[in-house]
């Protein structure tokens, strides 16, 4: 954990800077194609990089020269209306069939760097599709001139513009990348009580779309203070309610961003790019630390400065919205009236419009085709016994970066656990992807999953997997006063007619010592207090039989440690009471992730016992 020095690619987004060198920016424009063919060659062919630091900075590179390419797109077309519209129109549909493509495949994209054929990629497919959609798009156009007098009077403020636009492509990336984030920002827990990832995710895609068709039809609405307001209300909604009313206060402010885009890349692109891009991807990559250090802020200089303030980003992002609409009321305002719809900009906008609603489609036969089906068979309900272990997973990337879901998966299938703990799983961040782990682990071991406290509750996440049904769940932040949150999951299982409770649960850094000691008091309690058979999964940071480990096992807790000899353990330990324990094992991590798995093998059986004192 902590700074690396690799945080610094980040920067390479804010490459639009140079187009403020206008001979740099006439090449770009003039040899346009092969900018966006040296952006998609390079992405898309990463993956062939075996060594993680070289990826990184090919993918550095590939991100340098897309948002090259995309602003020297739009910019030059700032004359032409039909036609920037219509190069809006293909970005947008392209962010929208990419959340389609995470959402058929389990929220990783499979074009991406860290995918490959062995765990679910499609590189080959994807690069030779773009080659042949850059040379089809970047073909040379018939027509010549523009329909619209560009402004020499009054465009507004460049610098607001550019806020505008970091604040858009922020919110777009960090909430709409991917179809399950709103979604996972409202998840209480058991029993269910607003959206799931599937089938709803296609209802984010469908407000999606429902956003790009109104800011192309409806700009001037979209475009206005009321539109802004509602947007800022639904905000408001996602950042401080949960379930269905906060989803849908998520799918109001995806509509206004889905459709303020079109209308603030018009205004955009009547600057000086290096200001309205350069600048405005400067702010964008500042609300992308800003997202990182609210829950990494025990590693980063600065960071309790914004400690546990996702508000405060959803706050950042509105005001960035709002001085991108300050300066396109001026600057579209002084175009309005002056540029005519030609034939040829109509016929390009109803082309993607019409690609829109097919993509609205394909979204819905995935959210058909993923529709739960699973009959969640414990592996051995012939014997009423139950596998239990707990696993740190960082993040389902493993040791030679690359995407973990599918050798996780199998790990699992292999070692026949029924209730898994998976520590340090929150994935629904712009540093992790915006991805979601939990989704194909739960489809594809046919399991009940519960999410844990969601990526807008500051933690670095804990997600539970089980066989059995769970009957309810409640998401806990436990006391950290100076180190970072410490999560934990209590779920109440119905394990063959038994009622069994299962804890899971991450604590807080070695460095806190008073964090930790009260976060063991407030779990001790919280296990004491269950008159159930119950079962902790954990991430304890203590050694066996050594300071808060008395705390955790004993009369306080009532909890007995499934094998007191094991004296290698430092963070996960199993815990139980009240049910007859039989083995125990630790399991090779291989280079899944660095840590290794911790089961109860052979299973523990569920006959309960009577508690000792």
């Amino acid at each position: 954990m902590g700074l690396s020095g690799y945080e610094a690619a980040v920067m390479s987004t804010i490459s639009p800077l140079l187009l403020g060198i206008p001979a740099f920016r006439s090449l770009v424009i003039k040899y346009n194609r092969w900018f966006h063919f040296s952006a998609v060659i390079s992405g898309l062919l990463a993956w062939q990089v075996t060594d993680p630091a070289n990826r990184l900075f090919t993918v550095s590179f590939a991100a340098s020269q897309g948002n090259l390419a995309w602003c020297t797109t739009w910019y030059a077309e700032r004359g032409n209306a039909g036609r920037l519209q219509a190069r809006i129109l293909a970005w947008m549909a392209g962010l929208v069939l990419s959340s389609i493509a995470k959402f058929a495949c389990y929220s990783n994209n499979p074009l991406w760097p860290i995918m490959r054929a062995e765990n679910g990629g499609w590189n080959w497919t994807g690069l030779l599709l773009a080659i042949v959609a850059v040379w089809h798009a970047t073909r040379p156009v018939t027509t010549s001139g523009g329909d619209q007098v560009l402004n020499s009077g009054s465009k507004g403020s460049s610098w607001m513009a550019g806020v505008g636009i970091g604040g858009l492509m922020f919110a777009l990336h960090s909430l709409l990348s991917d179809s399950s984030t709103i979604i996972s920002w409202t998840w209480t827990g058991f029993p269910v009580n607003g959206p799931q990832q599937v089938p709803y995710g296609a209802l984010t895609i469908l407000a999606m779309g429902a956003g790009i068709l109104f800011g192309i039809s409806t700009p001037d609405l979209l475009g206005s203070w009321t539109a802004y307001g509602i947007g800022a209300v639904g905000a408001m909604l996602l950042t401080y309610y949960r379930d269905w009313t906060g989803y849908y206060g998520g799918l109001i402010f995806t509509i206004y961003v889905c459709g303020v885009a079109p209308v603030l890349l018009k205004s955009a692109v009547q600057h000086n790019p290096a200001i309205s891009f350069g600048f405005g991807f400067f702010i964008y990559n500042l609300m992308v630390l800003f997202h990182c250090w609210v829950v990494g802020y025990a590693f980063v200089p600065g960071g309790p400065l914004v400690r546990e303030h996702t508000d405060w980003i959803m706050i950042s992002t509105v005001l960035e919205l709002g001085n991108g609409v300050f300066s396109a009321l001026s600057t579209n305002a002084q175009s309005r009236g002056k540029a005519t719809k030609k034939p040829q900009g109509r016929k390009q906008s109803a082309y993607y419009l019409h690609i829109l609603f097919a993509l609205q489609l394909l979204s819905m036969a995935v959210a058909y085709l993923r529709f739960p089906t699973n009959n969640y068979q414990a592996y051995h309900p012939e014997e009423k016994s139950l596998t239990a272990g707990i696993w740190t997973i960082h993040f389902s990337i493993d040791n030679d970066m690359w995407s973990s879901e599918r050798r996780m998966a199998q790990a699992i299938r292999e070692l026949e656990v029924d209730v898994i703990g998976l520590l340090e799983s929150d994935t629904q961040r712009i540093i992790m992807g915006n991805r979601d782990t939990m989704q194909y682990l739960a489809e594809d071991l046919g399991m009940y999953v519960d999410y844990g406290p969601g990526p807008n509750q500051h933690t670095w996440g804990v997600g539970m997997l089980s066989k059995f049904p769970i009957l309810n769940s409640t998401h806990h932040l436990l006391p950290s006063p100076v180190g970072e949150l410490a999560p934990a999951i209590e779920a109440t299982l119905d394990v063959y007619g038994t009622l069994v409770d299962v804890f899971v649960f991450h604590s807080g850094q070695e460095e806190d010592v008073e964090d930790r000691r009260l976060q063991s008091e407030y779990l001790a309690r919280a296990m004491n207090a269950s008159p159930r058979p119950a079962i902790l999964l954990s991430y304890l940071v203590t050694k066996p039989s050594e300071g808060n480990y008395h705390t955790y096992v004993g009369q306080k807790s009532g909890m007995h440690d499934i094998d007191v000899s094991d004296w290698d353990r430092w963070c996960e330990y199993i815990l139980y009471k009240d049910i007859k324990r039989t083995g125990y094992a630790r399991v090779s991590r291989g280079t899944i992730t660095d840590t290794e798995i911790q089961v109860s093998i052979p299973p523990i059986f569920i006959t309960p016992v009577a508690r000792s004192n």
